[in-house]
């Protein structure tokens, strides 16, 4: 049974550990309603993510988007907003436009919610990144080096969107965004 629920295991023990009383009351609730798969759940939850990356690199609205695996990130959540808002291509897009006052920060998403907005983020000191990456790109890199989260980058000038992940950007093709998001989740 500890091999088989581990996952949930591991964030009932995070929550309890960093959680307010709310957040912990919300997950017995879960704990007790029937869940979904897994595969059905991170699908779910990225079908927002995926349309609001979708319509900004149509747009070329700049975007940094943090999904966190096993690492908690709440330090750096607490350098934004905090939001702890259901996930929405909506409300992704009214974050990251040129117009909100938090779209030059991260999203930093984690169980499933919008857990802050507007967050600052380590920028990576590696030397070898071509110039055409700036200062969002680098951060999806820094905060990468540092954990095992996952990393959304939409260029704001060309609107190509990369993915960070374990100290690499991959520069990644919109219809490809998904499958590659579902295995990166599933590693971690």
């Amino acid at each position: 049974l500890v091999i088989v629920f581990q996952q949930e295991i591991r964030r009932f023990l995070l929550m309890i550990g960093s959680a307010t009383f709310s957040r912990r009351r919300r997950f017995f609730k879960q704990l007790l309603m029937l869940r979904k798969t897994k595969n059905e759940t991170d699908s779910a939850l990225l079908d927002p993510i995926v349309l609001a990356c979708q319509n900004m690199s149509l747009t070329h609205t700049g975007a940094l988007i943090v999904i966190t695996q096993n690492t908690p990130l709440s330090n750096y959540s607490r350098t934004g907003t905090y939001i702890d808002a259901r996930i929405t291509s909506t409300l992704l897009e009214s974050i990251f436009s040129k117009n909100s006052p938090m779209h030059d920060g991260a999203v930093i998403i984690s169980n499933d919610r919008l857990e802050g907005a507007g967050a600052i983020l380590p920028v990576s000191d590696n030397t070898n990144l071509p110039a055409r990456f700036g200062l969002r790109h680098r951060a999806a890199l820094g905060i990468s080096e540092k954990s095992d989260a996952i990393c959304i980058v939409v260029s704001e000038e060309t609107g190509h969107v990369a993915l960070a992940h374990n100290g690499k950007l991959d520069p990644t093709e919109i219809g490809e965004l998904k499958s590659k998001l579902i295995r990166l989740t599933e590693q971690g």
